[in-house]
């Protein structure tokens, strides 16, 4: 492989790399937004849970005509306020599940173009700022197979959410926290950590 071909190789790999902690940061500010989202989600199941134990009809409230279908209403149109700010949520994180796949595809895309010309111990090698090429393709391969799932099992979880399902409502919140992978983000955290000085190298 020629000087300048392992040069592109590893801007790109560069480029890959501050892309990857650029979009972690946006992956994980759009996480955040969505926690009270959830939250207001589960109160207002809670809500139409008690609703539906209330008996207006038995009630001083019997005389206003209508009542019990106007709350009603006004309670899924909550929901459905925040489903709609949900979506957007959803449609940030998977712009970002996006740019990273993009990425890590441009990485190989050019890694593949060129691997006639590289020899073991080019992609190997490693020294005390660059990691090797093997390492670090390994690396993208781990963090947009991370991001490709958290956004798979979290727009699972949200399709299901309908207005009418009470019960799913009442938990959504527990559920969407139980989807993060701890594992998951130590291992990111520990890529970025081990490229920290390859990135910043000229």
């Amino acid at each position: 492989m020629s000087k300048s071909t392992l040069l592109s190789l590893e801007q790109v790999l560069k480029t890959c790399f501050q892309s990857l902690e650029t979009n972690q940061k946006v992956w994980n500010s759009v996480l955040l937004e969505c926690t009270p989202l959830m939250g207001s989600l589960g109160n207002l199941g809670e809500q139409l849970r008690a609703f539906q134990k209330v008996k207006i009809a038995n009630s001083p409230l019997h005389t206003f005509p209508d009542l019990h279908e106007r709350l009603h209403f006004k309670l899924v149109q909550a929901v459905d306020i925040v489903l709609g700010k949900l979506t957007d949520k959803m449609c940030s994180l998977q712009q970002v599940r996006d740019a990273i796949s993009n990425q890590v595809s441009r990485a190989f895309q050019l890694y593949e173009q060129n691997v006639d010309t590289l020899d073991l111990t080019t992609v190997t090698q490693r020294s005390a700022i660059t990691p090797s090429i093997a390492d670090m393709l390994e690396w993208l391969q781990d963090s947009e197979h991370y991001y490709r799932q958290q956004f798979l099992r979290r727009k699972n979880l949200f399709q299901t959410l309908r207005s009418d399902d009470v019960s799913l409502l009442e938990t959504v919140s527990q559920r969407w926290e139980s989807l993060g992978s701890p594992s998951g983000e130590e291992r990111l955290s520990d890529i970025q950590h081990k490229v920290s000085f390859f990135v910043e190298s000229q």
